[in-house]
Parts: structure tokens; C-alpha cells; sequence
């Protein structure tokens, strides 16, 4: 059974349309939830804005991961020991969004503590496949229609993997560009806010209304600039070579085949593509952030151990296992990842932008698992801005590509992503 639709229409079009049409489409929305979750399993809780405010996002309705921080709604974190917690100030990046007069529908479902247990979210490409984690409910939410926006975080791949699941947008900024206060940590060197809409254009569209850029002082600073539009909506190609790694990391044959093919149609359309080659870097950097997120989140989380034990379910295992680390085997992978930001640095200067698949495949069968995240977690201990748009299915189900730029890069990388995104759909 499919459940995927576009009754709310492309966050563009809804930047496009008049404040009464806004309103209108936002009471659509508020019906697909009605229709859509009680099969989908999205959202934790619904309970829209009373009144929207002004801005550049007035009246556009967005759904918040339920790990952030949100005032007066449930911020349960996925798990049934906070079950019925409500939380008390909007987390930073709730505040902005509201700022700019987006209305926020509700909280979305999460794996508990943003780790592997997975929430009761389904695929709405197949409902007996899971959507991923651990922005479940975000990526479901938007791929099913029921808002054009959504709210996620990536410690490993959870913004990633979802949205490839999911066949709709995820982006993950830079490292540190967006305040991630009020949002519960996992693993604070590598947790990273991100968005999910249903097309790169909606994204490049988001970033108008949002403003947000990298100070040039650094990636990991924020200032606040005019809401200009920072790209074209055209197919016309980069103007620079992408970067294809040879050999492809190891993947399922589907995606193997969806990635071969979707290059083949970028070269047809007369964009430039360089092979690379990164060696066993990216098997390497999967190793070292794993042993990073261990060895963090065991150390935020010891109390919330040695308070509920075994409760914490699959999050009690990790903690086991990262007390266990040493720390100069944790400060050996943080130097590893710092010699590979230094390496990437040099690639991203002949290829600036890189492709590689976004999950190993298409959403695996059942929802006892939310995928494998070793396409994206080197990219996420790399620090550097990711995003995934569609590009091809396998059996009904979505597969992503993932594009990657430096640190810092996040505007040419919207930018690629529009172009590289029309190609594929030509």
C-alpha cells in the first residue's frame, strides 16, 4: 500500500502564494494528517499554531522532531520513559522558524533518544518498509504531504538516509551553522540540525525565507543576511567538475545500478564528472565515528544509565559499549578525522562538489530496522553540508543521491543540487 502524496504542494509554491491561499492550504495539510497518520504513524503529537505570525514563512506549517525542544508541546524523545513530558521554551531553531511566521503543526515521531529503537512510523512508499531514522516522522510527514517542511538531526545519517528512504529532500548543513540549543545531544561533535522538504528547489526556496549563511570567519559561526535568493531554479550545469569516487563504495546492486545510471545522465546533460579516488577514507572515517558517538553519548547519557538501566533499550547497549572506550582511542579518531578534513580539503578543490549514493539501498523490509548510515556518517564526522534528492526507485521504493561540498560550502551546494535535480528529472 502506498500513501505518498503532494496534497501540500512544494515549499516554493507555498512561498509563492498569497496569505489567504496559505491559509487555505494550510487547513489541506491539517486534513492529510487527519486521513494519512492514522496508517502513517508520523507525528507524536498535533497541535498547530494559534496564530501565525508574520514573516517570510507566515501561515506555512513545519513539523519539529521530538527531540527538539518545543514550548507547550510533547518533547518525549521517542521514548516511553518520558512519555507525557511537555516541554517548557522553544528550542533556537523553533524560535527562528517562528520568527518568520511558520506555524508549527506539531511534533514528529523520532527513534528513542535519536538512536536505533526504532519509532512506529512506516514508509509511506510501503508501509511495510521503514522510513529510517532517526527523523521518522519528518521524513514521512513530508514525503506523505502533510507538510511541505520538517525538522530532523543527523548524529550519523539520520537526515540523510530518511530523505532517501523517504524519496523527498534532506539537507544537512554545515557542522555548526545552525545553534542546536534546545536540542537533546547524542554526540556533540557530530549532532547537526537539518531540514527535510520535497525537492532541492524547495530547499534553495527555504534558504531565501530563512537566511542563514557561514560567516567568513568560519563554518562553525553564524550571522544573519538579507533574504536574497542564493541560485538559479535552471538546469544549466555547473560550471565546475563533480567528483565521482572510483571505486564506488560498496553498495546493493540497485542502488549501484541507480547511481552508474543517474551519472551517465548527468554527463548527458553536459555536466563535467571527475573520478577520485578516496582509498578506504571513507571505510575509515565510518569506523572513527562510530567510536566518537559511542564514546560521547555514553558519557551525556551515564545518568539517564544509572537511572533506568536496561530501559533505555538498544541506547543501553551503546552506553555499555562506549564506557568502555578508552579516551586515547577517542582522541586518536578525532586526530583521524581531522588528517581527513585536511585530505577532503584538497579533493573539494579540483571537484567541488562530490556524489556518492545516499543509503546502501532502498528502505530495507519491516520497521525493526532504520538502515544502515554508512554512506553519511563520514560526511557527518567530516563536518561538512550534505544533501540528498531522488533518483530512481527500485520495486516502488526510493533511492537518494547524495551530494557533498567543504565546510562552509552550503550555498553552492543548493545551488548544484536545483541543477543536478532538474537533469535527472529531464
Amino acid at each position: 500500500m502506498q500513501l505518498v502524496g503532494r496534497s501540500v504542494s512544494g515549499l516554493a509554491e507555498w512561498l509563492a502564494a498569497s496569505r489567504e491561499e496559505r491559509g487555505r492550504r494550510l487547513q489541506t495539510c491539517l486534513t492529510a494528517i487527519r486521513e494519512l497518520d492514522p496508517t502513517i504513524h508520523a507525528w507524536v503529537q498535533v497541535q498547530p499554531d494559534a496564530s501565525p505570525g508574520d514573516g517570510p514563512l507566515g501561515g506555512i506549517p513545519f513539523g519539529v522532531k521530538d527531540i527538539i525542544e518545543t514550548r507547550g508541546l510533547a518533547t518525549e524523545y521517542g521514548s516511553p520513559i518520558y512519555r507525557g513530558r511537555i516541554g517548557v521554551v522553544d528550542a533556537a531553531i523553533v524560535r527562528e522558524l517562528r520568527q518568520r511566521g511558520g506555524v508549527m503543526v506539531g511534533k514528529t515521531q523520532t527513534t528513542a533518544f535519536a538512536y536505533r529503537t526504532p519509532a512506529p512510523t512506516r514508509n509511506p512508499h510501503n508501509l511495510e518498509h521503514t522510513p529510517g531514522g532517526s527523523s521518522s516522522g519528518s521524513a514521512a510527514a513530508v514525503a506523505a504531504g502533510m507538510v511541505p517542511l520538517a525538522l530532523g538531526t543527523q548524529t550519523q545519517g539520520s537526515v540523510l538516509r530518511p530523505a532517501s528512504f523517504c524519496g523527498i529532500a534532506g539537507f544537512k548543513p554545515t557542522y555548526g551553522l545552525i545553534p542546536m540549543e534546545g536540542v537533546l545531544p547524542f554526540a556533540k561533535s557530530l549532532d547537526t540540525l537539518g531540514f527535510f522538504t520535497a525537492t532541492a528547489v524547495d530547499m534553495l526556496a527555504l534558504w531565501h525565507a530563512f537566511a542563514y549563511d557561514p560567516n567568513v570567519e568560519g563554518a562553525t559561526s553564524v550571522r544573519r543576511v538579507p533574504p536574497t535568493f542564493d541560485g538559479p531554479r535552471s538546469a544549466d550545469p555547473p560550471t565546475f567538475p563533480l567528483g565521482v569516487p572510483d571505486p564506488m563504495p560498496q553498495v546493493e546492486p540497485s542502488m549501484t545500478t541507480a547511481f552508474q545510471d543517474a551519472v551517465a545522465r548527468l554527463r548527458t546533460a553536459g555536466m563535467s564528472i571527475r573520478l577520485i579516488t578516496l582509498g578506504e577514507m571513507l571505510t575509515k572515517l565510518n569506523d572513527a565515528s562510530r567510536l566518537i558517538m559511542a564514546y560521547e553519548a555514553a558519557r551525556f547519557h551515564e545518568q539517564r544509565y544509572n537511572e533506568h538501566g536496561s530501559r533505555l533499550a538498544d541506547l543501553a547497549d551503546l552506553i555499555r559499549e562506549g564506557l568502555k572506550i578508552e579516551t586515547r582511542d577517542y582522541e586518536a579518531a578525532g586526530r583521524f578525522v581531522g588528517e581527513c578534513r585536511d585530505r577532503i580539503t584538497e579533493v573539494y578543490g579540483t571537484t567541488p562538489v562530490i556524489l556518492v549514493p545516499s543509503a546502501t539501498g532502498p528502505a530495507p523490509f519491516s520497521l525493526a530496522s532504520t538502515g544502515d548510515p554508512r554512506m553519511n556518517a563520514p560526511w557527518t564526522a567530516l563536518g561538512t553540508p550534505a544533501i540528498s534528492i531522488p533518483m530512481g526507485a527500485s520495486n516502488g521504493l526510493p533511492l537518494g543521491l547524495q551530494l557533498t561540498a567543504e565546510r562552509g560550502g552550503d550555498a553552492r551546494l543548493r545551488r548544484t543540487a536545483v541543477q543536478v535535480e532538474a537533469a535527472l528529472r529531464s
